[in-house]
């Protein structure tokens, strides 16, 4: 689902989309539907490229969602879980490795450690492993569990998960890890957009997390970049779709409460 998600609202996947509606009225050119929709493909795009509106729309899944405080926690033994993004790894010709957090991973560390200093917790469980095990990438947990010992965390408090591909296999391996620590409270730390999905995920594992939302990256854009089409817009869209129809995907197999 992400793949598609993510190439239909791409440069490449407008691209196609118009392709296709332009071969459609070249091949029928009295054909009225056709015109339809190459006006309904561009004015979707249109729409979607627009970083402004995809953002707007990104905030609907942060509504209620605030920056976690020290009074949110409750007294008593803590653990924070914190849900990698993903990893870029760059290569040399001798195949040497140099893995390095995506800007996504990197706000969610950040907000884990500042979490951790404001409350002392447990454990850290740094979560995440490949979309597909012949992913030349190193798994977001270990690059994350790396991260989290260089800004002070120390590395006996910090466990890792690799396993999982997604956010239902996260809340079904993190479960399990939790089980036998004996904490008492579960702080999730998750990027603003990805929060809504992780609760309700978590939740159908009978787990009640507190949510602490990691600061998104927001682009330097001109007001008019924020308005007219841009890449930046498409990816932003393809972002919050994938979370929105992803909640769906998720309550329709069971895994959202």
């Amino acid at each position: 689902m992400t793949a598609l998600v993510s190439y239909v609202l791409s440069s490449g996947g407008a691209v196609l989309v118009l392709v296709l509606a332009a071969a459609w009225i070249w091949r029928r050119p009295a054909s009225s539907r056709a015109r339809q929709w190459l006006l309904v493909g561009a004015l979707v795009y249109l729409a979607l490229g627009s970083y402004g509106l995809s953002y707007a729309t990104g905030r609907l899944l942060v509504s209620g969602l605030r920056p976690l405080t020290r009074s949110d926690v409750p007294a008593g033994p803590a653990a924070i879980v914190v849900l990698g993004s993903g990893t870029h790894t760059a290569r040399d010709w001798d195949d040497a490795r140099f893995p390095v957090l995506d800007p996504l991973s990197a706000g969610r560390v950040l907000e884990a450690v500042r979490v951790f200093k404001l409350t002392d917790a447990a454990w850290i469980v740094a979560s995440g492993g490949l979309v597909k095990p012949t992913d030349f990438d190193e798994p977001s947990g270990r690059t994350m569990r790396d991260a989290l010992v260089r800004s002070g965390v120390p590395a006996s408090r910090v466990l890792v998960e690799t396993n999982s591909r997604n956010t239902h296999d996260e809340a079904v391996i993190v479960r399990d890890m939790l089980r036998p620590l004996d904490v008492q409270h579960v702080i999730l730390v998750t990027s603003e957009t990805h929060m809504r999905r992780s609760l309700g995920t978590f939740r159908a594992q009978g787990i009640r997390p507190i949510p602490a939302i990691a600061r998104e990256p927001l682009p330097r854009l001109s007001w008019i970049r924020w308005i007219i089409p841009t890449e930046a817009g498409l990816s932003r869209a393809a972002d919050v779709w994938h979370e929105i129809i992803g909640i769906g995907y998720y309550f329709v197999r069971g895994w959202y409460r």
